[in-house]
């Protein structure tokens, strides 16, 4: 049979098991033009929050009692397709279901004896790119600049950081433990890393961790943590806002500094982005990220749960930041 995982309800603040339902299908049969489908790994994503919400935003929302959506590698087990095998992998935005049948739109095939199969759904998929193209055009980071990425030890702040090391900034990290901050230097080669949860003042932590202040904020998180950053900024300072996990379960909206003042005086450019915005650099992106992991400049690391049924735990643990680097289920 083939479990497959629902939307059951709208989460209210933070997600819980009970916003999820599986049930249980027959694994369908593929047609002429389609293929069947197994999947291997799932990735989970702190954006997938949104998705859960019946709100306007850059992609639709989930629909209560279908399945949810998100970044897969996946084995063709059937083709009745001529462009793929028995035996061939791809990754593509597939629902959560154990088994499905795809027209092989929006699949794009993934060679496990390049790199791991997990690898596509984090360094070398849309996490890397996201990572290497919002730093890129947004944050435009050059050699001797202080560049400070938050959700620093996560999937793209953990690339977002060795890419500015790559690049010859100065980098610190802000993250949620002794443990990551220790992974940030001493893996990542971060400059400094700083625990917010422990630090007595984070906006002095961070004064202290950039004396030159901030020309570059990679921003995974947003609220407080991005409010002390701020404070730092150099004249010309470019902030790319690429998530803010921090606020994705609130149910009211919080206040905070206002930027304007120091957006103004210190003549910053900040920019949201969705890594679809820069769609048609993917390819060059996608070939110096697998050289550089190619070469050993870039290390990739993965939290991986095992189970299809664990998805929905593994989603949720990412609010508790128990992940580090990319969160992937293998099924």
């Amino acid at each position: 049979m083939n479990k497959t995982i629902l939307l059951n309800q709208r989460p209210q603040g933070k997600p819980t098991l009970a916003d999820f339902k599986t049930i249980t299908e027959e694994v369908p049969a593929p047609q002429e033009g389609e293929v069947l489908l197994k999947t291997v790994y799932v990735s989970v994503d702190p954006y997938l929050r949104g998705r859960m919400n019946d709100a306007r935003s850059y992609v639709p929302p989930f629909q209560l009692n279908e399945p949810i959506r998100s970044g897969i590698i996946a084995e063709v087990v059937k083709s009745k397709h001529a462009d793929y095998q028995k035996g061939d992998f791809v990754s593509g935005t597939l629902a959560w279901k154990e088994y499905q049948t795809s027209t092989g739109k929006g699949l794009q095939p993934v060679d496990p004896s390049v790199a791991p199969l997990s690898s596509y759904l984090g360094v070398l998929g849309l996490t890397g790119l996201t990572a290497y193209l919002g730093l890129m055009e947004i944050g435009k980071p050059t050699k001797g600049e202080t560049l400070v990425v938050s959700g620093a030890a996560g999937a793209v702040g953990s690339v977002v950081g060795q890419i500015g090391k790559l690049l010859g900034c100065r980098v610190v990290g802000i993250t949620g433990s002794d443990e990551k901050v220790a992974l940030l230097t001493d893996t990542f080669s971060f400059d400094q890393a700083i625990n917010y949860k422990t630090a007595a003042d984070l906006k002095q932590a961070i004064q202290t961790a950039c004396p030159d202040g901030v020309d570059c904020y990679f921003d995974n998180v947003g609220g407080e943590i991005s409010d002390a950053v701020m404070a730092q900024l150099n004249k010309y300072a470019r902030i790319a806002v690429c998530g803010a996990i921090s606020l994705y379960n609130e149910t009211k909206v919080p206040m905070g500094p206002r930027l304007q003042p120091i957006i103004l005086t210190r003549s910053a450019t900040m920019r949201g982005f969705i890594v679809s915005d820069f769609a048609e650099k993917f390819p060059p992106a996608s070939k110096q990220l697998a050289a550089w992991l190619g070469e050993g400049k870039l290390t990739a690391t993965e939290t991986i749960v095992e189970g299809f049924d664990r998805i929905p735990r593994a989603f949720l643990d990412l609010f508790e930041g128990k992940n580090t680097g990319k969160m992937i289920v293998k099924v």
